[in-house]
């Protein structure tokens, strides 16, 4: 009989892919229902994914401190019956206060509660919760911010990623043009609409160029004309299901840091320049970023440098480009042992201890 499990998750897209991915190396030994706010069902298929709604409130607002803190509990006695009824075995969380009634319920019922930091500076929440966890799934032993007395929860896998983006990259891309992808991830990136265009089509003057490009969707028809006016051959989009489609037509990425975006970036062995997002919680884009450019894997640049520093980057790129090579070969390095099965056992090993 197959056990039953239960991922929790919401917010933004970068706690809720990573669960998608998890209940995909799940799915084929266990049955697994999703958990989610209704922020998270804008990253989730609903018709693939099983999923229940546990809408949690935000507790930062001091005026609707006491009705949060009751709805709270009311949704800590709803998972509490969701996991009775579905006979839950273990929990796992990707984070982020969505998972707190979970968590806690999951906690009065003594289950097994994993967690998962996709990135490399431990979340506020998955802190809070390390004490009643069972182990924590990061991709990186250098965790910030991660207290010394639970490093043995601690275990190690390789950053989580679709299991399509595995199976693109044994196609070699064939670009007639160096094509540039340009991406913000689920929180968009208005950097690169507004400061960005100029600099691509002064570089088109010296190098053909063709521009994928992610933007919001009242921008779309002025960007693609803007690019067009300049004959700039692009492909502009505001959501792309099939994200590795893109990548693998791609030459280079721009991209803000989100964990699961620079994973899949990594395993199809894009070279990418990061601009992390200065806002993030606690700095974990930067984090995130770092972890790649020790290793070699990329380039750095800092929002506050953005405007000033990326038409010298590109052009020193398609000048040398040894540099951009090196890197290419250091992500094939990196990501040497790094495939679907190996992933899917470590998970599988991990789960089924004890």
């Amino acid at each position: 009989m197959k056990k039953n499990f239960l991922i929790s998750t919401g917010g933004s897209g970068g706690h809720v892919i990573p669960a998608t991915i998890l209940y995909d190396h799940l799915s084929s030994d266990t049955n697994v229902i999703i958990s989610t706010d209704k922020r998270g069902l804008n990253y989730l298929e609903s018709s693939i994914y099983q999923n229940e709604i546990i809408d949690t409130p935000k507790l930062n607002n001091m005026f609707f401190l006491p009705i949060n803190i009751i709805l709270i509990l009311y949704l800590i006695i709803k998972s509490f019956f969701l996991l009775k009824k579905k006979k839950i075995q273990k929990v796992f969380s990707t984070g982020g206060y969505m998972s707190l009634p979970v968590i806690l319920a999951a906690r009065l019922i003594k289950l097994k509660i994993y967690l998962i930091e996709p990135n490399h500076v431990l979340g506020r929440a998955n802190k809070f919760f390390l004490n009643f966890s069972e182990k924590i799934i990061c991709y990186s032993s250098n965790l910030k911010n991660f207290p010394e007395k639970y490093k043995h929860k601690m275990v190690i896998i390789d950053p989580l990623a679709k299991k399509i983006i595995y199976e693109y990259k044994l196609f070699d891309k064939k670009n007639d043009k160096f094509t540039l992808l340009i991406v913000g991830g689920s929180q968009g990136a208005n950097i690169f609409d507004k400061k960005l265009k100029n600099s691509i089509v002064n570089i088109s003057k010296i190098f053909p160029i063709k521009v994928i490009q992610q933007t919001n969707k009242n921008n779309v028809s002025f960007l693609s004309e803007y690019y067009l006016n300049n004959n700039i051959e692009n492909k502009i989009f505001t959501f792309e299901k099939n994200l590795a489609d893109l990548i693998q037509q791609s030459d280079i990425c721009i991209t803000r840091a989100g964990a699961s975006t620079l994973a899949e970036l990594s395993v199809m062995n894009l070279p990418f320049i990061v601009v992390p997002l200065p806002s993030s919680k606690d700095n974990h884009q930067f984090e995130n970023a770092v972890f790649y450019k020790d290793k070699d894997c990329c380039w750095l640049i800092e929002q506050r440098d953005f405007e000033e520093k990326i038409e010298d980057f590109l052009k020193n790129i398609l000048i040398n480009q040894n540099e951009y090579l090196k890197k290419k070969e250091n992500l094939k390095k990196l990501n040497y042992q790094n495939n679907w099965i190996n992933v899917n056992q470590k998970i599988l090993k991990i789960i089924n201890e004890n």
